[in-house]
């Protein structure tokens, strides 16, 4: 069993950054692999970043490469996502996920799920 929790979200101008947070409890975390999503009101909710369990390999929606950064620390069971360069539509709760196995990028194939951090972002 895994229970996320993410944090870092707000409010923030178009053009600035945030760093959200995806803390896990649970021994085997490190060997997760772990997913970011978003839902902004109205939509469904889409994938933005994976990385796999040593943070080898990474993945992101082509809507955020080079302004995301998706990254982790296995000693602090902790999975971050960096967000530059953020645009209003980039408005949405965000969500982390994660899977006992390799790297994904469909919502429905991931087990667990974070409650959501809320990120605003004013033009």
């Amino acid at each position: 069993q895994v229970q996320l929790v993410e944090a870092g979200g707000g409010l923030v101008q178009a053009g600035g950054s945030l760093r959200l947070s995806c803390a896990a409890s649970g021994r085997t975390f490190s060997t997760y692999a772990v997913g970011w999503f978003r839902q902004a009101p109205g939509r469904e909710r889409e994938f933005v970043a994976a990385i796999n369990w040593n943070g080898g390999v990474t993945y992101y929606e082509e809507s955020v490469k080079g302004r995301f950064t998706i990254s982790r620390d296995n000693a602090k069971n902790t999975v971050y996502l960096q967000m530059n360069s953020l645009k209003p539509e980039d408005t949405a709760v965000y969500y982390c996920a994660a899977r006992p196995y390799g790297f994904a990028v469909g919502r429905d194939e991931y087990e667990y799920w974070g409650q959501g951090t809320q990120v605003t972002v004013s033009s």
